[in-house]
């Protein structure tokens, strides 16, 4: 692989991990706004959130391959849910996941972002523990 393709390869990783723990981060947002009612969390959630967007480039979009992705297809424990804690856990899970790629994947571009990443999903974990003591 030329080093130009493996560029493009990893910026279409850097985007859908991108892309993943900003979705994980609004759903356990908004559960923890519409269900849980918890202003204190809501508000950590949506900062952390928002800090994301300094690691966009829309350069990056262009390397998106929805078509080609080998594993959009949903497998079935993703769709086994009993209850809100478990769409809770599994996104965390997910946000925590995509914090620590995008941590590793930026020590080759960035190390202020990589930085970043680790220290949001250390943050990540500390507002997973604050939510376990709310419910």
């Amino acid at each position: 692989m030329t080093i130009k393709k493996q560029e493009k390869k990893i910026e279409r990783l850097i985007d859908a991990n991108l892309n993943r723990l900003k979705e994980g981060i609004r759903v356990v947002e908004d559960i923890c706004r519409y269900i849980y009612d918890d202003k204190s969390l809501t508000s950590k959630l949506k900062k952390a959130r928002h800090s994301i967007q300094k690691a966009y480039n829309q350069d990056r979009i262009i390397n998106r391959d929805i078509l080609g992705d080998i594993q959009k297809t949903t497998i079935k424990s993703e769709l086994q849910r009993e209850n809100i804690n478990d769409i809770i856990i599994a996104n965390f899970s997910r946000s925590q996941e995509s914090a620590r790629v995008l941590e590793e994947m930026f020590k080759l571009m960035d190390m202020k972002l990589s930085e970043y990443f680790k220290y949001l999903r250390y943050e990540l974990y500390e507002i997973e523990r604050l939510f376990v003591k709310l419910i």
